[in-house]
């Protein structure tokens, strides 16, 4: 619905002829002048830009690296440590996003992510005197994408240590921008929920666990002897911070639930009962403190509005992730480029085709085993 009406209002106000180009799938975004401006900007940086496009390339190769590091041992998690195995799924607005505050928040990132990601692909192809014809964006229906287009004459044309700079630039900006805004939110609660260790103890006061208000009636945490100011500390040997670390539970299961009670420890047996709104989804049976109880060691900055934070928090998820992700090497990711480029004229066309398409394959059927194994675990889920 929301499609139909940007096409509407597109065709409406006659945006083609501003750049534009509509199609019924389609809306995409084109600035002829976009070389102009870069070459502006590179005369005021151009020394910095250089040390930041020699660093793209062994960015490029260790940020290829971590995420097939990522990706391998996440599957591994899968069968040997499941609760170490991180969910994965594609986030696109209306199908794995349906939260109205999530689905702002990914909107309102996107476009900065995409600016900061492009910006930095036109400007050290400027620095290595490649030029870029257009410049913009594009939409397809609830998936969004940002381009230059550079001159494919001069780019065939450029060494390829050159190449190399141009196409490692997009995500290595991506990531030095999330490292920026991290170090910002290093005093914001908030973080901790993505912070793994031993950054989160070394950055944070953890809480002991999670303070337990009631106890429902005839449920398995009553009968098990689960009383209200426990404190919650690991729930199945999972160590329990905050509500947001709560495991998913079956009903029927049997989760060892360890407290803390006047100080003293306290492991109780709680057979998890099913919710009434749902019967697929198992509650111990209490009602728990949901505030955030995370406390900044540089706590220098009040954050007072909370919708700030969580936009701050997806700005720097999508910033990082999309860096990451991006050198991956598939056809439509920088990454496929870069290893391309990389091969090129060492080896005959035909076997570097060849080469490339295994490359893809395999990254594929890793980064799509991952998706499917979070479904595995969990079954469709949104945000």
């Amino acid at each position: 619905m929301a499609w139909v009406v940007i096409v509407v209002i597109a065709k409406g106000l006659k945006l083609e002829r501003y750049g534009f180009e509509i199609k019924a799938y389609s809306l995409t975004y084109k600035n002829k002048n976009v070389n102009s401006a870069l070459l502006k900007m590179l005369s005021r940086t151009k020394r910095g830009i250089r040390v930041f496009a020699d660093v793209s390339v062994v960015a490029g190769f260790i940020m290829m690296g971590f995420a097939f590091w990522f990706l391998i041992n996440n599957v591994s998690n899968f069968f040997v440590a499941q609760n170490e195995f991180s969910e994965l799924t594609v986030l696109i607005p209306g199908v794995t996003l349906t939260s109205s505050a999530s689905i702002t928040y990914f909107l309102l990132s996107i476009p900065i992510v995409l600016v900061i990601h492009e910006g930095a692909h036109g400007i050290v192809a400027a620095l290595e005197k490649i030029k870029i014809k257009t410049g913009g964006f594009a939409i397809f229906i609830a998936m969004f994408a940002g381009f230059v287009e550079p001159d494919e004459e001069e780019f065939g044309k450029a060494k390829k240590i050159s190449k190399l700079r141009v196409i490692g630039a997009g995500a290595t900006s991506n990531v030095i921008f999330a490292f920026a805004l991290g170090a910002i939110l290093l005093t914001n609660p908030f973080f901790a929920m993505v912070l793994p260790e031993p950054l989160l103890s070394t950055f944070y006061d953890l809480p002991e666990g999670v303070l337990v208000l009631s106890i429902i009636e005839n449920s398995g945490a009553e009968k098990a002897g689960l009383m209200a100011n426990d404190i919650i500390t690991s729930i199945n040997d999972i160590r329990i911070f905050s509500a947001v670390d709560f495991p998913s539970l079956s009903p029927g299961e049997i989760a060892n639930v360890s407290v803390l009670r006047d100080g003293q420890p306290l492991n109780f047996d709680v057979e998890i009962t099913p919710a009434q709104d749902d019967p697929e989804r198992g509650l111990i049976g209490i009602m728990r403190d949901n505030t955030f109880a995370y406390k900044p060691v540089m706590n220098f900055i009040e954050w007072n509005d909370p919708n700030v934070s969580m936009f701050l928090l997806w700005l720097w998820m999508i910033s990082f992730f999309i860096g990451i992700i991006n050198m991956l090497p598939l056809p439509i990711l920088d990454g496929g480029k870069f290893i391309h480029t990389i091969i090129d004229k060492r080896i005959s066309d035909s076997a570097v085709n060849g080469v490339m398409w295994g490359i893809y394959a395999f990254t594929f059927v890793l980064f799509g085993l991952n998706i499917a194994l979070s479904y595995m675990k969990s079954g469709w889920f949104t945000i």
